[in-house]
């Protein structure tokens, strides 16, 4: 299967055209979960951690899907497509990110199903769907399925909704199936450790797996308080 390019996924979202569509994935529509987050790290320059062993992303990310065929099969998948040909740095005196040179080669190309697919729309439909499995790597032998990206490149995570065609020839009709969509508050940074403070910070603040943090923080200040007393 494949999928249009960034800026052919970006232009589905602006509902221009990508050619004809199915009509049980032309009138689909996705909204962004928990958007005011995205919106605010975004501000700040959002940094996503990969790891050897593969890291979920915080914010997660997820969508609440409209406008589906109630009984039709569909697939839900994202992919990740780099945002430009350039490797970065963080300046820290300046708090900012600079280009650091040309992008390392590109890492294989993987796709993450949701691993509720295929699953009819009214189920899509019900609740919200998260993409809480998903996990990024910076192994490229990684075995796991897990996404890979090379560390301090930055990335657009792309949703792809994906109508499960039941005719034999339905590969005659792949680039019809499916409809994309791109939100750009959700580019980010892929890093090893957190460059900006002020990311740390906010994903503390914001993210319930971040309390033991929070908690040791508290309890280192308890302890060191006692001692100074």
């Amino acid at each position: 299967m494949s999928f249009p390019s960034g800026s052919e996924a970006q232009a589905t979202v602006e509902a221009t055209g990508q050619g004809p569509k199915n009509p049980r994935v032309s009138s689909v529509m996705v909204q962004l979960e928990m958007k005011p987050l995205w919106e605010e790290f975004n501000q700040l320059g959002t940094e996503m951690i990969v790891t050897k062993a593969g890291r979920r992303m915080f914010p997660t990310f997820q969508v609440k899907i409209l406008g589906m065929d109630t009984l039709a099969d569909y697939a839900l998948l994202m992919d990740f497509i780099p945002l430009d040909d350039k490797r970065y740095r963080y300046a820290f005196h300046s708090s900012a990110w600079l280009v650091a040179g040309k992008a390392d080669p590109a890492t294989p190309g993987r796709v993450h199903f949701h691993p509720d697919s295929p699953a009819k729309g009214a189920q899509w439909m019900r609740q919200i769907v998260s993409f809480d499995k998903l996990k990024l790597t910076n192994n490229l032998m990684d075995d796991n399925g897990h996404i890979i990206l090379n560390s301090m490149h930055r990335y657009q995570p792309r949703f792809h909704v994906v109508f499960v065609d039941p005719r034999k020839d339905s590969a005659r009709y792949a680039q019809e199936n499916f409809k994309s969509f791109v939100f750009t508050e959700t580019q980010f940074t892929a890093v090893t450790a957190y460059q900006n403070h002020r990311i740390t910070q906010l994903k503390i603040a914001s993210n319930p797996f971040a309390k033991g943090f929070r908690e040791s923080d508290l309890d280192s200040w308890y302890c060191l308080t006692h001692i100074l007393l």
